[in-house]
Parts: C-alpha cells; sequence; structure tokens
C-alpha cells in the first residue's frame, strides 16, 4: 500500500530545505542512478546528482538537520538510508528501471520519498501507479515495492529525498 501526504511540511520548514538543497554551497556529488545493470535506458542518462544524509549507522552529512522536520513527522524505529537524488532536465522522460530499495528479510523496512519541487517527473510502481513529482509531497510503501523514478521535461532538475528506515 502507498500512503500519500500532500503538504507534508509547513511553508517555513519546506522553503527552508529548498532554498538550502539548491543553493551553491550545498554538497552534491555525481553518481549512477541505478548499478548492476538494472537501468533500462541508454547510460548517458544513469547519472544523477546525490547528497547522503545518512548511511551504516551514521550521519555523514554536514547539512542532516535540514531533514529534521521530515524526520520528526516519520514513525520509524530505526534510520537505514536517507539520500537526496538531482536529476537534470531531458528532452523526454526517461524512467530509469525497476527496482526495490531493500529486501524486507524479517524486517519491516519502509521507503519514503519527499518531492522537493514539482516537475513533470513521477515515481511509477511496477503495478502501473504513478505518484506525480510535486512540492512538499511524502509517499511512504514497503521496501519491496518495485518501482521507477524518472526524468523530468518542464523543470532544470527533479529533486527527492528518499528516506528507508525500520517501521
Amino acid at each position: 500500500m502507498i500512503k500519500t501526504y500532500k503538504n507534508f511540511l509547513n511553508k517555513k520548514e519546506m522553503n527552508h530545505i529548498y532554498s538550502n538543497m539548491t543553493s551553491p554551497n550545498f554538497a552534491w556529488y555525481l553518481n549512477e542512478v541505478l548499478y548492476d545493470n538494472k537501468c533500462t535506458i541508454d547510460e548517458s542518462y544513469n547519472i544523477q546528482l546525490t547528497h547522503s544524509f545518512y548511511l551504516d549507522d551514521s550521519i555523514n552529512s554536514k547539512s542532516f538537520s535540514l531533514i529534521l522536520p521530515i524526520l520528526k513527522k516519520l514513525k520509524y524505529f530505526t534510520l537505514v538510508r536517507v539520500k537526496a537524488n538531482l536529476l537534470f532536465k531531458t528532452d523526454k522522460i526517461y524512467e530509469h528501471g525497476m527496482h526495490k530499495d531493500y529486501v524486507n528479510e524479517g524486517t519491516k523496512i519502509k521507503t519514503g520519498i519527499f518531492y522537493l519541487n514539482t516537475n513533470d517527473g513521477y515515481t511509477k510502481f511496477k503495478d502501473g501507479t504513478i505518484i506525480k513529482s510535486e512540492q512538499n509531497k511524502y509517499i511512504e510503501f514497503d521496501s519491496e515495492l518495485e518501482h521507477t523514478g524518472s526524468t523530468c521535461t518542464d523543470s532544470k532538475y527533479r529533486i527527492v529525498i528518499n528516506f528507508n528506515y525500520v517501521a
């Protein structure tokens, strides 16, 4: 089941995160979108900028405090990973390939996606469900649900923050 929350944060919190993550001082790092040959499009579109907030049981970002308003609203027991993805505008929409964030081996791991800006990109699930990228929307689903993200054509970039956590 996919839960959707619109207007997840108040305007002040939303604007604070957005202005910081789109400033020239925010650290973004070049990475592939999907690894292990899971990407289903031309490899030249399998690139994104990422920012890791949390991984391997530790905070690994000086900007971790930016996501505290989101974390305060989540019902989580333990964080697994928090990562932001920035995909640049493309001439047409490209989907990267279906994948599962984590396979729940006896542990109930959830995936959350926070949409930082509105654009014509989306998250698509294997069953055909499409969630549009709308600023300040948060979705939550079981990490075993296959899904893919996309690029956008009507904005300079598409930014999401992915949360994986034990519920």
